[in-house]
């Protein structure tokens, strides 16, 4: 099966581990072990990467320096797309047989400049901080901050994907056989000027939504979405949690999951299942080819 799959924040940084060159290298060899798996299985894979920790931490790095030295939030995701995708390319190339292809494609995501993210900001971005230190960062550096799980963020705007401008690219790449990493941190947005030129905006495109754009401009028989939980849980945090096995579409509402982390990812499921009556997964990076299989995970099916 032709394969989008999509890495969560685990793949590269567990929850309450530091940003280091080592732990990343460290999760992104456990996470191509699973990609691996899959690729070994038969399966063609188009590889796509969250980058909320390092694009903020980018930022973070940017704001230190010369003031005129200071970067935007789109050329910081193309660093961090680079970056991240050069370490799974090289990590997974380790387990593949010579002959098997990986490229690694910075892509652009077009946006609309009037979407009505960017007067809302909400996609978390950095390392989280205690309420007082957020706050008191928000103030000198005029940032918009926002509670994720126990910790506080900055939080960007996060406007709707609306096309992958190197989808032919990518089509090309997968057509002999390559297996591709691109859309990393949901890609580096864009939007159309006037004259049809295009611009870079400061903003973060949400990775699974970006995912699922592609996996249905790509023709993907499924969309997979790999993270650090099991299952998809309706009452998650609650005793009367369970995990969803097999459900139909027409049975799920993003809006019944947190809105900062599973949420999203429903939604993107939702989206390229509704609009390409083919399915989507959802369930824990180590259990990728179980997934595949029907053995693990939440699996969405068309209605």
């Amino acid at each position: 099966m032709r394969l989008v799959v999509a890495l969560g924040g685990n793949a590269l940084l567990r929850r309450g581990e530091k940003l280091t060159a080592d732990s990343q290298r460290q999760n992104v060899h456990d996470a191509a072990v699973s990609l691996a798996a899959l690729i070994a299985a038969g399966h063609s894979l188009i590889i796509t990467h969250g980058n909320g920790p390092q694009v903020g931490l980018l930022a973070l790095q940017s704001a230190a320096g010369p003031a005129e030295s200071v970067q935007p939030l789109d050329i910081l995701g193309a660093q961090s797309e680079g970056m991240i995708g050069y370490l799974i390319e090289q990590e997974l190339g380790s387990l593949l047989p010579a002959q098997q292809l990986i490229a690694t494609l910075l892509t652009q995501t077009r946006v609309s400049a009037t979407d009505p993210a960017f007067a809302a900001p909400s996609k978390p971005i950095g390392p989280g901080y205690d309420e007082a230190t957020a706050t008191r960062m928000a103030a000198e550096r005029g940032w918009h901050i926002a509670r994720d799980g126990e910790r506080w963020r900055r939080v960007v705007a996060s406007p709707a994907p609306l096309g992958i401008l190197e989808i032919k690219v990518i089509a090309l790449l997968v057509a002999q056989g390559v297996t591709v990493i691109c859309a990393g941190g949901g890609g580096i947005p864009v939007v159309e000027r006037a004259d049809g030129s295009l611009v870079g905006v400061e903003a973060v495109v949400d990775k699974d939504l970006a995912s699922a754009l592609l996996a249905q401009q790509i023709g993907a028989d499924m969309l997979m979405l790999l993270t650090d939980v099991d299952a998809v849980y309706a009452g998650f945090g609650t005793p009367a949690a369970r995990a969803l096995g097999q459900v139909r579409v027409e049975e799920l509402s993003a809006s019944s999951f947190p809105a900062g982390s599973m949420g999203p990812k429903v939604a993107a499921a939702l989206d390229f299942v509704g609009r390409t009556g083919k399915p989507a997964a959802i369930g824990r990076l180590t259990d990728a080819l179980a997934i595949v299989r029907g053995e693990s995970g939440t699996r969405i099916q068309p209605a």
